[in-house]
């Protein structure tokens, strides 16, 4: 029960992360696109930060569906 509670958590993580990443990515406006920034913009920097929390979500997510497998065989 545990593990599934965690599971839960780590999914709507996911799915809030990849929200946030999608919002972040709607909001770069043509100006951010053509900046002459030495670097990446700051709408950039953030659909980065969203898109790698998502990954880190979806990674504990499945790694819990893994766990929760090997505990039913037993």
């Amino acid at each position: 029960m545990f593990f599934t509670i965690l599971l839960v958590i780590a999914m709507i993580a996911t799915l809030v992360a990849l929200v946030r990443g999608l919002i972040a990515f709607l909001k770069t406006t043509e100006a951010d696109l053509m900046s002459g920034e030495a670097g990446p913009s700051a709408s950039s920097l953030a659909q980065q930060k969203a898109m790698r929390n998502r990954i880190l979500f979806q990674g504990v997510a499945i790694m819990l569906v893994a766990l929760l497998l090997v505990m039913g065989r037993g």
